[in-house]
């Protein structure tokens, strides 16, 4: 074999080997016994070391050092460009760390899921503090003799190309105009809402009927319960979760369609690389572009909720609402609220900022964890105008900062950028598409999104992949476009 083949049989193993580690963290988040977790952290540090032995293996560096990069066509090309840059970040950080952070991460999740039960930040910091201070001591290993700062260093992980200064100028161009819009919406007559008691078991039944109407394939996937829904897995086996409230059907019904928008990117990567560094989404914003389009451009459109509206009246009777039209902007509603996930379009990328800004200042030593609940809190309600009024409701809210995912948050805002150019350019494309939804038919979208996105998985760069299906290079202006005109219409501002 030559050293291009010898290289991709070797990281198939590791790519098959990173799987069984995420369905570890699956079985972690759903069904695995609550007495388990100092044990399973020992199981993870384990599988890490395994891990980070295969990716700063001496044969990889000497592989690399074999290939012409020149003589690769465009997918060989690209698998390199992968494994160069994983390659280069593993042997930068130790051994000893790496393993270390899975162990303690492994442990502050569970630590996370006590004190959000028990509405008690005091409790959570002692453990995150050891997360971020391995994670600072990873990012100055990452950064070390780069251009990077170990912030910057750490966004590569989930947006590679991106930086913190170019996010300051994205954010900065959002936060103006959405602003503006909340302020107007918030002073207009608030949608009625719906009303009632929405059986459980209902809501998951046809949170699965959903899940399939947007090309899940459940022969490769299955849905379970957790406390923050999320999508594991890539290839032949992608699972997602979701969560129940028996007084809102709609964090059910959304979260599920969001989780599928990230389990149908990973079902629809082309076959060939399967167990390959090009078999899973490119990027957390690319990645979060397919999960926000669908649960919003398509789940919250006008369209789809005529469809969406019948499916709820046949399971629920009357839902308080009695018209597709009122479901529509019951749908959409703009509220006043304290949860990221649960947030409405206008207000999401607000939250976003929040935990932006505080999470450099966390890994750049400038806030100290024990002021972390009042930064938030004062931030929150400087931004919000309302104050938070416990801590599973301000910085217990997400599990992200638990499991040391610094660099993660910004990419959700640049993910519904990326989702409002795709949208501009699938509605040019696909001139029935409302017609289409309002049968709950979604195949001209999801398909129109798998031939353009999906299908490439890894095999360009985040940003280039959004030009190419767009034909055009992306920018915040779609997204603000379609907030203020389906926003002003739906509340007549």
């Amino acid at each position: 074999m030559s050293a291009y083949q010898e290289l991709l049989a070797f990281q198939r193993e590791t790519e098959a080997l990173q799987e069984v580690s995420g369905r570890l963290g699956w079985d972690q988040e759903t069904v695995m016994p609550r007495g388990a977790a100092a044990q399973r952290g020992e199981e993870m540090a384990a599988m890490e070391g395994v891990l980070h032995a295969r990716r700063t293996d001496p044969r990889v560096g000497d592989w690399l050092a074999a290939i012409d990069d020149a003589a690769l066509d465009t997918v060989a090309a690209a698998q390199m460009r992968h494994i160069r840059r994983a390659h280069d970040r593993a042997t930068r950080v130790p051994a000893r760390l790496s393993a270390e952070l899975a162990r303690v991460t492994s442990l502050a999740q569970g630590a996370w899921a006590e004190a959000r039960a028990a509405d008690d930040f005091p409790r959570f910091a002692p453990v995150l503090a050891e997360v971020i201070r391995l994670r600072q001591e990873e990012g100055a290993a990452l950064s070390d003799g780069t251009d990077h700062s170990p912030y910057d260093a750490m966004l590569q992980d989930y947006e590679p190309g991106a930086s913190a200064a170019f996010l300051e100028d994205l954010f900065g161009a959002l936060r103006p105009r959405l602003v503006a819009l909340r302020e107007k919406l918030l002073g207009a007559p608030t949608p009625k809402g719906l009303s009632g008691t929405f059986d459980v078991t209902q809501q998951l039944a046809l949170s699965e009927r959903v899940a399939k109407a947007f090309g899940y394939d459940l022969a490769r996937g299955r849905i379970d319960k957790a406390v923050h829904p999320f999508s594991s897995g890539s290839g032949q086996d992608v699972r997602i979760t979701t969560r129940t409230n028996a007084e809102n059907p709609f964090d059910c019904l959304y979260s599920t369609i969001h989780e599928v928008g990230h389990a149908c990117y990973e079902q629809n990567i082309h076959s060939d690389y399967l167990l390959t560094p090009l078999g899973a989404g490119v990027s957390m914003g690319v990645h979060e572009s397919q999960s926000r389009i669908y649960e919003n451009q398509l789940g919250r459109s006008r369209a789809f909720c005529e469809y969406l509206y019948g499916q709820m009246r046949d399971r629920f009777g009357d839902i308080g609402v009695d018209s597709a039209d009122a479901f529509y902007a019951a749908v959409n509603t703009v509220h006043r609220d304290y949860i990221r996930t649960e947030a409405d379009e206008v207000q999401y990328n607000l939250h976003v900022l929040i935990r932006f800004d505080l999470e450099r200042k966390l890994i750049a030593g400038d806030l100290a964890v024990a002021d972390l609940e009042e930064a938030w809190n004062t931030r929150f309600e400087a931004d919000f105008g309302y104050p938070v009024n416990k801590a599973s409701n301000g910085c217990l809210q997400d599990v992200h900062w638990s499991v040391g995912l610094f660099g993660y948050f910004p990419t959700y805002t640049l993910g519904n950028v990326y989702a409002g150019c795709l949208h501009e350019a699938l509605r040019r494309d696909v001139t029935d598409l409302d017609a289409q939804l309002a049968r709950g038919d979604t195949t001209g979208a999801t398909g129109w999104l798998r031939e353009n996105v999906q299908q490439h998985g890894g095999l360009y760069e985040p940003r280039e992949i959004i030009t190419l299906a767009c034909g055009k290079a992306p920018s915040e202006a779609p997204l603000l476009d379609y907030l203020e005109t389906k926003f002003g219409a739906i509340y007549g501002v």
